[in-house]
Parts: C-alpha cells; structure tokens; sequence
C-alpha cells in the first residue's frame, strides 16, 4: 500500500467482501430450542425468523403463559445462535485486515 489509490482499492475490496458476507447470512439457518424441545425457533444468520414448531402438548389454553414464555426463550436462544454465526462468519471474512484492536465490521 503504498499510495492513496491502493488503500482505496483495498476499502473497496472490503466493502464488496462485507456485502457477500451479509448476503450470505440470510442462507445460513439457526435453531433456538426451549422447554426440552417443546418449542423451537427457526432464524437466519441474519435474524430473519424462517418457522415456529410447537409440541401439541402445549396447545391447551390452560398452558397458554407457559407457552409464551417458552416461545420468547426459544426466540432469544435463536437470536444468540444467529449472533454467534454471524460474528464467526465476519471474523473469517476481517482475518488478515489490519484493523485496530475492537473495531467491529460493518461500519
């Protein structure tokens, strides 16, 4: 790097390497599960939320709290999954930057 048009060549690289990484999130699925199983939560990388499986077991208006609680842990055990995937995929697409200690990618 030794002029200005090769660092810019370099951001440009990086910008187009981020927006195949991102696309790339959305293809890659996560399963957030609660309740021993009775409920799971299908998500992308990305977040997006693909599919809901619930025990029949549990469709009984007496277990309808039980069910909502058990429906946000499974949401939020996907949510974690689907951070841990995405983190991990732009780790290995930011490996060999030279970027400073803590600066999290995309801007």
């Amino acid at each position: 790097m030794n002029n200005l048009d090769d660092i810019l060549a370099m951001a440009q690289n990086v910008q187009n390497e981020l927006q195949k990484a991102q696309a790339s999130l959305d293809t890659i699925e996560v399963e957030g599960v609660s309740g021993g199983g009775l409920v799971k939560v299908k998500a992308s990388a990305k977040g997006r939320i693909i599919g809901i499986a619930i025990d029949d077991s549990l469709m009984q208006l007496s277990e309808k709290g039980m069910l909502e609680d058990l429906l946000t842990a499974a949401f939020n055990d996907a949510r974690t999954k689907a951070d841990a995937v995405s983190g991990a995929e732009m780790s290995k697409m930011t490996n060999g930057l030279p970027l400073p200690p803590g600066f999290k990618l995309p801007f």
